[in-house]
């Protein structure tokens, strides 16, 4: 057995990782300059350790090959060297266009790349994250033009959705249960065991792919509704006059209430996936309320929190035009290098256009990947100058230090979204 990859991002990479313990593994991306990183043994997504990765890597495909009993991992961006695997996992991304609408091109290109070394009795998996329906009914067709092999027959698929949190060193892949299933019950079966090999946390199997591909398509819509509704609290409490954490601080003492905190919600997952739910079901003919309600909310925090820094810099009796606003953190989280649909550069927007100017620090963030993204100048080097506002948006651990009078003009606001500064912060989302 011998394993290839698809994909050497955030999913791909630790799943790389860890089958390599124990099979040959192929890894693939068409990233040329990510390929050579991780030969030479450094993820720059910070997922995987450099010692991690250098324990398994292997300087040529041969060195797997050649003894079908070897484990170990060889990256690639050579289409080719994927020919002699019998499994392929597809880990490549799943983003929306500019208008919110599923694009599959990342998904089909790579069925694409598999669909043309694929051979009878091989079985390709897809973690992506899609709608119910799109395995069978995107991806098949094209591995069955590609291959000119029949499905269910020459070969068979399977469907294992990812559940990587980046950044989080606690529960790494082995550690998350895994659901799993296949084409047929045979299928299902193989798929179930061969991630049972390396998944300490067990697995779940579920009875078809379109039921996995449900399931995982709604763990971020249920999570994003349920933020959607802790973000309206934030608007509704903060007229009020009333601490909104300390409401749901309060509220979290009965055992059944769900503990969710406001924020801005952005990143690959929470921000993207209920727009393929939505998609799917106006496709079918229904028009999913609460969910895009809760898409709606969650899409306009970043205008709010601008409006809420700007609204107290006037109440401290500083001009907004022309001043100087520090924006901590750029990525989606904490933590984590991962630009990818921030929310934070909503923030950055909104507060340009009341004219001030905004440097943004993130030590994390890489700034050519965000200059690529959004046009936007970054620094990783805490900036010497004071700032009107200061607003934390990301909680990464190294603004926990930060000394931020040293930071501060007079009457300086300081912002806090996440509600990690506790008496450093004027204002609290």
């Amino acid at each position: 057995m011998t394993i290839a990859i698809i994909g050497l991002g955030y999913v791909g990479l630790p799943l790389a990782r860890l089958f390599a313990t124990k099979y040959p593994v192929i890894g693939f991306d068409v990233n040329s300059q990510r390929v050579a990183a991780l030969q030479n043994g450094h993820d720059s997504t910070l997922e995987v350790s450099d010692e991690a990765l250098k324990a398994v890597t292997v300087s040529s495909p041969e060195a797997l090959l050649e003894n079908q009993a070897a484990s170990g991992l060889f990256c690639t961006e050579n289409p080719n060297l994927i020919a002699n695997c019998t499994h392929y996992i597809v880990t490549v991304p799943t983003p929306v266009d500019k208008h919110n609408r599923p694009d599959l091109t990342p998904l089909l290109k790579a069925s694409e790349t598999v669909g043309a070394v694929l051979k009878p009795n091989d079985i390709v998996i897809y973690e992506s994250t899609v709608y119910p329906g799109a395995t069978e009914d995107s991806c098949v067709p094209i591995l069955e033009k590609c291959s000119g092999l029949i499905f269910n027959r020459d070969f068979f698929v399977g469907y294992s959705p990812e559940r990587i949190n980046p950044g989080d060193k606690e529960h790494t892949v082995e550690k998350i249960l895994k659901v799993t299933s296949g084409s047929t019950p045979e299928t299902g079966q193989q798929v179930d065991a061969l991630y049972k090999k390396v998944i300490t946390a067990g697995t779940h199997l579920a009875p078809s792919i379109k039921v996995a591909e449900a399931a995982k398509v709604i763990e971020n819509a249920q999570r994003d509704i349920n933020i959607a509704f802790v973000n309206e609290l934030a608007k509704i409490f903060n007229r009020m006059d009333i601490d909104t954490r300390a409401v749901l601080e309060a509220a979290g003492t009965k055992w059944n209430f769900l503990k969710f905190k406001p924020g801005l919600v952005g990143g690959h997952c929470i921000g993207v996936d209920p727009y393929y739910l939505a998609q799917k079901a106006q496709e079918v003919g229904y028009h999913p309320e609460i969910i895009l309600a809760g898409r709606r909310m969650n899409d306009s925090m970043g205008t709010y929190v601008a409006s809420e820094v700007v609204k107290r810099m006037l109440q401290n009796d500083l001009k907004v035009k022309g001043s100087k606003i520090l924006m901590l953190g750029i990525t989606f989280k904490e933590d984590c290098p991962d630009v990818r649909n921030t929310k934070v550069v909503d923030v950055v927007s909104e507060l340009k256009q009341y004219g001030a100017s905004v440097c943004i620090y993130d030590p994390l963030a890489d700034p050519t990947d965000v200059a690529r993204e959004y046009q936007l100048e970054t620094t990783q080097t805490l900036p010497t100058d004071t700032y009107d506002a200061i607003v934390l948006a990301v909680a990464h651990k190294e603004f926990m230090t930060l000394n931020f009078d040293a930071l501060k003009t007079k009457n300086a606001v300081v912002y806090d979204v996440k509600g990690v500064l506790g008496n450093q912060a004027t204002a609290t989302l």
